[in-house]
């Protein structure tokens, strides 16, 4: 499967919303984008197949039908190895790039050392992607008019959201390869939430998507090993009634992670996506929600 190839983004994401939207929850995919630029494809030295081991293949497609929950879904068309949403927006490289950086770029952080700034040096295996240095002015270009008018349209969202409810509730919805979660009490996990370690949302969401989740049959953990990114930390902010929670997937449930095409299992995994979170927010409804996560 080859990705798409386009010299443009347009539109850079898709945002769907509801008729009207019923429910405080905002779904948002930053890494499922298979948009590729021709320019990218030709200064990169992996093939296609290579650069798309860093997506979050069809993750969007996974929740998809949560719009019918009446909750918004977003969904960034360019793919995570051209450029990182899940990060700081100056997490950046020195050494990726000729000419000089803006002082107040985040050059150190671990992120940045293991290769994963904003935009990224390797994929998810470790493989470089570039054959060389790129211009400081195209990271920028990046940021400017990719990074920052998606952040710009889900910071909005939000707020629309907490305006009309009185709170707003943020799923960072992502997969992971199978190879990074290690095997505990005998089991691998199918499924990963991260709260930041109880500081992005009110315990009581955690609490009713983990069940809501083991309920359906899925191994689910807390935190390890993601406990969510700059996306869920920034985002998250339960004293103000805004939460967030990052939920991580085990590609190999859904696809064959070699190939990248779909399972049969996918359709049952979409499915109970869309019926777990339609029982979290059956079970948030009314009084319940703004007493128990005002009580947090």
């Amino acid at each position: 499967m080859r990705p798409v190839i386009a010299d443009e983004f347009d539109p850079p994401y898709i945002v769907v919303e509801p008729s009207g939207q019923t429910a405080p929850f905002v779904f948002n995919v930053p890494h499922a984008g298979a948009v590729y630029p021709a320019s990218f494809l030709a200064e990169s030295r992996l093939d296609a197949m290579a650069l798309r081991r860093s997506e979050d293949a069809f993750v969007d497609e996974l929740f998809a039908s949560t719009v019918e929950l009446g909750a918004p879904l977003m969904t960034a068309r360019f793919p995570r190895a051209y450029l990182d949403l899940n990060r700081e927006p100056y997490e950046l490289d020195s050494r990726m790039f000729d000419g000089r950086l803006p002082p107040f770029a985040n050059t150190r952080s671990m992120r940045v050392a293991g290769g994963l700034g904003t935009i990224p040096r390797i994929v998810a295996d470790g493989q470089e992607i570039y054959r060389g240095r790129l211009p400081v002015e195209e990271a920028l270009h990046r940021i400017e008019w990719l990074y920052k008018p998606y952040h710009r349209v889900l910071r909005q969202m939000i707020r629309r959201t907490s305006q009309s409810f009185g709170h707003a509730i943020l799923i960072d919805c992502h997969s992971m390869p199978s190879s990074s979660v290690s095997r505990e009490d005998g089991a691998k996990a199918d499924i990963v939430l991260g709260d930041r370690y109880g500081t992005s949302c009110a315990v009581i969401l955690i609490d009713l998507v983990e069940a809501a989740l083991r309920g359906r049959g899925y191994t689910v953990v807390r935190n390890k090993p993601y406990a969510g990114g700059f996306i869920t930390e920034h985002y998250g902010e339960p004293a103000l009634g805004r939460h967030a929670l990052q939920i991580e997937i085990n590609r190999a449930i859904y696809m064959d992670e070699r190939t990248l095409q779909k399972k049969p299992r996918f359709a049952t995994v979409a499915a109970d996506m869309t019926e777990t979170f339609a029982q979290v927010i059956a079970e948030l409804s009314g009084d319940l929600m703004p007493r128990q996560i005002a009580a947090e």
